[in-house]
């Protein structure tokens, strides 16, 4: 029984020594971390705010295109019927000269 004694000693007074010397962070080094994790956070921020602005005017810009692009179909439309209107009098001018005799 002497012997499983001291191992269990050993083993239990290295425990103890890692323990007591592993200790806790202090308040600088904490201080420190956050203040690194806040400077990221900062910069990311900034760089959100950026994007948030940039997607705003891209947004702006493409509700204006939207609009100009129906005003363009609606005119389209209106001159595809000015078009087929004066189509159909070309046809019904070309029918009339077709019908009459020739003198």
């Amino acid at each position: 029984m002497r012997s499983v004694l001291p191992k269990y000693s050993a083993v239990v007074m290295i425990l103890i020594g890692s323990t007591a010397l592993g200790g806790c962070a202090t308040k600088g080094f904490v201080r420190e971390q956050i203040a690194t994790v806040n400077s990221r956070i900062d910069g990311m921020d900034g760089r959100l705010r950026t994007v948030e602005g940039t997607s705003g005017q891209a947004l702006t810009q493409a509700q204006a295109a939207a609009g100009q692009a129906q005003q363009n179909a609606q005119r389209i439309d209106q001159i595809n019927g000015r078009v087929d209107g004066l189509d159909q009098q070309m046809q019904q001018q070309l029918q009339r000269q077709q019908r009459k005799p020739r003198g």
